[in-house]
């Protein structure tokens, strides 16, 4: 019996240090997310052979998280369907290689969520770091701080280990929105420190002169603190929710201000601050080509295949809602969109309940919208970290339903 009971031991002790292991390969992975000079990025590739690793050991995908791979699945499958109605498709094997791998990847982050809710820490706090790096690349890159820095920019934006200054101001977003959700829950003798990490996040999304970064920002910033406010209860823990938050704005904006003086930033600033650009409001500009580009799109329902609509016009979609037209045909559209607003409705209704998992929920549900909020200006179909949000509430999701089947308790008597 104690040779049994030994080895037994044994086995618990190797399977304890292979999920420790495999806990450190998600961190690494999602550190990786933060360096994307080239395709395929490391990131790629590493996520790819954790994917099949986790899935050979066993991990499994539930009842909750299969909608999720379908809707993945069929949004893909609808896209290679594009590809019989075009002239050169060259690319195309490609781009729906890399939208299929993303796909999984969010179904993976969802699985391994579910498996272990003490993961998604894990996750952030990679996310933080990751960003904090590649954004102090960005501002090394924008003041050509060392030589050879100049390669973190684009278009005198900053950009740091990204290839587009539009996704690597995005990308800081939720990583600044945990540290802001640490800095108003946690002890005021942190909050120095958070700030600071703020600070550097901020500074990169500034620098980037993203508008959707910009906007992306303020509203998540003010959605995450309403829904901290709607989500405590006591008077006083809301007061230190306001006056933490504001004094929090107040900095950002002196910050800002203060980098407003050099004149290398304040002339890119007021040319990027203007809400309409000429080429958005110009002949074929942005706005005309959304609705060239839907009326199109409405003729044909295989839609056009990757990347056809830049070469007709000459610029890409830059509108999340018609490239899936365009991209991935009626079905893929509308199997979009069932996606998003399904995701935004079970997060909604799940993140107000004090669960382990509920601060990481807050932060990607707020994500998730802001980002169909800007979609409305620019493509998210590639973003790596779109798809790990996603994966993250319905990997919360998933938790939700499982702690209600363990309590015994029928989802159709559980009040939103």
């Amino acid at each position: 019996m104690s040779a049994i009971a030994h080895n037994n031991d044994h086995f618990d002790g190797r399977l304890a240090a292979l999920r420790l292991a495999g806990s450190g390969l998600i961190a690494f992975g999602v550190f990786l997310s933060g360096f994307v000079i080239s395709e395929p990025a490391p990131y790629e590739l590493i996520m790819v052979v954790q994917i099949g690793i986790w899935f050979l050991l066993g991990l499994k995908i539930s009842r909750t998280v299969a909608p999720l791979l379908v809707a993945l699945l069929t949004f893909n499958m609808s896209g290679l369907f594009s590809m019989f109605v075009m002239k050169d498709m060259s690319e195309a094997p490609m781009y729906f290689a890399v939208s299929t791998f993303l796909a999984l990847s969010s179904v993976f982050y969802a699985a391994i969520v579910e498996d272990d809710h003490r993961r998604l820490n894990l996750i952030f706090k990679a996310w933080v770091i990751a960003a904090i790096i590649t954004s102090l690349l960005g501002i090394a890159g924008y003041f050509n701080a060392f030589p050879g820095a100049h390669v973190f920019t684009r278009y005198n934006r900053a950009m740091g280990a990204f290839q587009d200054p539009n996704v690597f101001g995005p990308y800081l977003v939720a990583p600044l929105l945990y540290l802001l959700y640490r800095m108003l829950t946690g002890p005021l003798v942190k909050v120095p420190l958070l700030i600071l990490g703020m600070l550097v996040l901020a500074l990169g999304i500034f620098l980037s002169f993203s508008r959707a970064a910009w906007g992306l920002l303020v509203f998540a910033g003010i959605a995450l603190v309403i829904v901290m406010l709607l989500k405590e209860r006591t008077t006083a823990f809301r007061f230190k929710i306001l006056a933490i938050a504001g004094g929090a704005a107040v900095f950002l904006v002196l910050a800002l201000a203060i980098a407003l003086q050099f004149p290398q930033i304040s002339d890119l600033f007021m040319n990027r601050a203007k809400l309409v650009q000429e080429y958005d409001g110009a002949r074929l500009g942005r706005f005309e080509r959304h609705k060239i580009g839907f009326l199109m799109a409405m003729e044909r329902p295989l839609g056009l295949g990757p990347m056809a609509f830049g070469k007709i016009f000459g610029e890409d979609e830059h509108n999340i809602w018609l490239k899936t037209l365009t991209t991935y045909g009626w079905l893929g559209a509308i199997t979009y969109q069932i996606m998003i607003w399904s995701t935004l409705w079970f997060g909604f209704r799940y993140m107000l309940r004090e669960r382990p998992w509920q601060p990481y929920l807050m932060i990607a549900w707020v994500m998730i919208l802001g980002h169909a909020i800007i979609g409305n200006v620019i493509d998210t179909d590639h973003w790596r970290h779109f798809y790990l949000l996603l994966g993250i509430v319905w990997g919360c999701v998933a938790l939700e339903h499982r702690f209600m089947r363990s309590q015994g308790i029928s989802k159709a008597r559980v009040p939103a």
